[in-house]
C-alpha cells in the first residue's frame, strides 16, 4: 500500500487462506481495491517444482491464471473506485431484542461471541452490578486490540469489558484485574497459523483479596477467581478485537486449549525469590498482572535431582528456538534450586541461557528461525549475526537471560516444574490498582 501511495505499481501476493484477512486489511486502510493475487497454501515443505506450479497455475481466489492477475494488476490504470477510498459505519446497537434464554444463547454462539461453553447472559442489571467493581466510568476507554498485525485496532470501554466479565461468570471484585488484562494491549486470541495463546500471572495483595489460589492445582480449573478472570480475558479478546472466527479472524492450524483460560497468582509468601512484579520494577505492595504471549509448547519435569543439569539442557533444547520459555516451579523446586546455589531468579535465568544451546545447523534449520531471525542475521543484527557465522557443529545459544522469566506457584505436593512458551513484552506487566 505504501508503494501504491507513492505511485509505484504493486500487486500484493498472498496464500489463498488469507484472502479474507488481506481484503479486510486493505479495506481498513482505505484502499479496498488494492490489487491482490493469490497462490495455494501451503508454502512450507513444498518443492521448487511445486512452487513453480503455483505461479504457472490458477489463482484459487480470482479463478484466473496467476500470472494474468499479476501482469494486469501491475499494468492496468487506476480507476475512480481505486482512488475513492472508503469510510466506516462504527455505531452498533447496545441491546439485543428480548428473547428466550435458549434463543439468546444460540444467538451468541451463531455470532461467535462465546467460547462455546455456557455463558452468563449479560443483562443490563448484571452489567451494572459488575461495574460496581471499579471507580472508572463505563464510557472510559480502556485500550485497543486486534487479532493480528495490520488489522484495524478496535477501541473499547470499561462497560464493554464488564459485559465480557459477566459472560465469563466473574464477580465485580475481579473487574479491576480483568480491566488490567484488557489494558495490556495483548490479545489472548492472536490470529496466527501457529496457534498462539496467552497466560497471565497475578502479583501483589489483590491475590488474597479476591481469593485466588496459588496452591494445589493453581494452573487448573480449581479456583473461581483464577478461571473466570482468565476466561473473561479470552472472551474480551474475541469480542473487542474484531472476532476469533476460524478461517476469517483466527487461523491457528491446531488450535490451543489455553484459549479458554490460564490465569494464576505467584506464591510470593512461599517463594525464596523476588516476585515477578518486583523484578519488573513495581513495589511489593502493588498489584499487577503480567501477560505472557506464546503458549505453543509445554515441557514438564520434576526435581532438580542428581542429573538435573542434563535434564534441563535437553528440555531447553526442545523449546521452540525463537520463543523464550517461562519456568514455572513449585515452591519445593524453588527451594531445591536455592540449595544448589541459585539464590535469585536472575542466576537461574542466566544458567538456562548459557546452557540452552544447539548445534548451529539445527538452530538454523528451524522454520521460524529462518523466517524471523535469518533476515536479521544477514543484516548484521546481533546476536543473530554471530550465530550465522558459527560452524554447523558449533553450539549456539537459543535464548537471552533477560527473556527468561521464572514464576513460583503450586501446592507443594510434588517438586514439579514446567517450561511454558511465553514472551513477556515491555509494558505487558500492568497495574491492577489503576483500575480499582
Amino acid at each position: 500500500m505504501s508503494l501504491e501511495e507513492s505511485g509505484v505499481p504493486t500487486v500484493a501476493v498472498h496464500t489463498h487462506v488469507f484472502a479474507r484477512l488481506a481484503q479486510s486489511v486493505a479495506l481498513a486502510n482505505g484502499m479496498p481495491t488494492t490489487r491482490q493475487a493469490y497462490v495455494p497454501q501451503p508454502l512450507v515443505g513444498m518443492t521448487a517444482e511445486g512452487l513453480r506450479g503455483y505461479i504457472q497455475g490458477i489463482d484459487p481466489i480470482n479463478d484466473r491464471p496467476f500470472m494474468q492477475e499479476l501482469i494486469e494488476g501491475l499494468s492496468a490504470p487506476l480507476n475512480d473506485n481505486d482512488l475513492t477510498g472508503t469510510s466506516f459505519e462504527r455505531t452498533a446497537d447496545k441491546f439485543l431484542e428480548p428473547d428466550t434464554e435458549d434463543n439468546l444463547r444460540q444467538l451468541f454462539e451463531d455470532n461467535h461471541w462465546t467460547d462455546f461453553m455456557p455463558i452468563v447472559l449479560p443483562t443490563e442489571e448484571r452489567v451494572a452490578a459488575m461495574l460496581k467493581g471499579t471507580s472508572h466510568a463505563p464510557d472510559e476507554v480502556v485500550g485497543r486490540l486486534r487479532p493480528t498485525a495490520f488489522r484495524e485496532f478496535w477501541e473499547f470501554t470499561v462497560e464493554k469489558v464488564a459485559v465480557n466479565a459477566v459472560m465469563a461468570g466473574a464477580r465485580p471484585e475481579y473487574l479491576p484485574v480483568i480491566l488490567a488484562h484488557a489494558a495490556s494491549g495483548v490479545s489472548a486470541r492472536s490470529s496466527s497459523t501457529t496457534s498462539f495463546a496467552c497466560y497471565s500471572v497475578i502479583n501483589g495483595p489483590i491475590r488474597s483479596e479476591i481469593g485466588m489460589s496459588d496452591g494445589i492445582g493453581a494452573m487448573g480449573p480449581h479456583n473461581h477467581a483464577n478461571v473466570s478472570i482468565g476466561r473473561a480475558y479470552n472472551l474480551l479478546s474475541v469480542n473487542l478485537q474484531g472476532g476469533s472466527e476460524p478461517g476469517d479472524t483466527y487461523m491457528g492450524s491446531l488450535g490451543n486449549p489455553m484459549n479458554y483460560a490460564l490465569t494464576f497468582p505467584e506464591a510470593e509468601e512461599r517463594s525464596p525469590w523476588q516476585p515477578l512484579h518486583v523484578q519488573r520494577g513495581f513495589k511489593a505492595e502493588d498489584s499487577t498482572v503480567s501477560v505472557f504471549f506464546g503458549g505453543r509448547y509445554h515441557i514438564a519435569g520434576f526435581g532438580p535431582r542428581e542429573t538435573w543439569a542434563e535434564q534441563f539442557k535437553r528440555a531447553i533444547a526442545a523449546c521452540q528456538h525463537n520463543l523464550p520459555p517461562t519456568l514455572i516451579v513449585d515452591p519445593i523446586t524453588a527451594r531445591q534450586f536455592v540449595d544448589l546455589g541459585f539464590d535469585s531468579k536472575e542466576k537461574l535465568s542466566a544458567w538456562i541461557a548459557e546452557n540452552g544451546t544447539l548445534p548451529a545447523v539445527e538452530y538454523w534449520d528451524d522454520l521460524w528461525v529462518q523466517t524471523l531471525q535469518l533476515p536479521m542475521a544477514k543484516a548484521g543484527v546481533e546476536p543473530y549475526a554471530a550465530k550465522l557465522k558459527a560452524a554447523d557443529d558449533e553450539e549456539v545459544s537459543l535464548f537471552e537471560a533477560k527473556d527468561i522469566n521464572i514464576v513460583v506457584t503450586g501446592g507443594e505436593t510434588q517438586g514439579a516444574w514446567k517450561l511454558l512458551a511465553g514472551r513477556l513484552a515491555e509494558g505487558a506487566t500492568v497495574s491492577i490498582d489503576d483500575w480499582r
